[in-house]
């Protein structure tokens, strides 16, 4: 890919990003973190472990951003719920990261994968004009 490909690329990415509604953000975040643990167990056979390390790093980041995202006050038990289930993966993603086991790396990434998928599935409702919005505290701070 030549440099200014990949200058269109990022541009393109920016856009999406700038013009994304909330829900659409949160899937590409899980996106994100999916693909950087697949990248992560795809360099465990080369052992090449910086690589493995340096995606696992920039998954739990990603955590990271969506405990942060999570309303605590108005969230109600499905914000404690994802709380929990993030800080369940942040440890298993340290686990696997010292023990490079790439088994706990498959396990996060089906866990991420369901969770994806019901906030996709919670985006699509909440854009559909045929249905009602109720309040799920899942909306993020800011």
């Amino acid at each position: 890919m030549s440099l200014q490909e990949r200058k269109d690329l990022d541009g393109y990415k920016k856009t999406e990003i700038n013009t994304a509604d909330q829900g659409k953000l949160i899937v590409m975040l899980y996106d994100g973190a999916i693909r950087f643990l697949k990248i992560a167990m795809n360099n465990m056979q080369p052992q090449t472990y910086d690589i493995v390390n340096n995606n696992i790093v920039k998954c739990q980041d990603i955590i990271t951003e969506l405990m942060l995202a999570l309303d605590m006050y108005n969230g109600g038990s499905i914000a404690t719920n994802l709380m929990n289930i993030y800080m369940f993966m942040k440890k298993r993603l340290l686990e696997a990261n010292i023990a490079k086991d790439s088994s706990i790396l498959e396990e996060v990434s089906g866990l991420l994968l369901q969770i994806r998928d019901a906030w996709e599935e919670a985006a699509a409702k909440e854009k559909s004009p045929s249905t009602t919005r109720v309040g799920s505290g899942l909306s993020i701070q800011g």
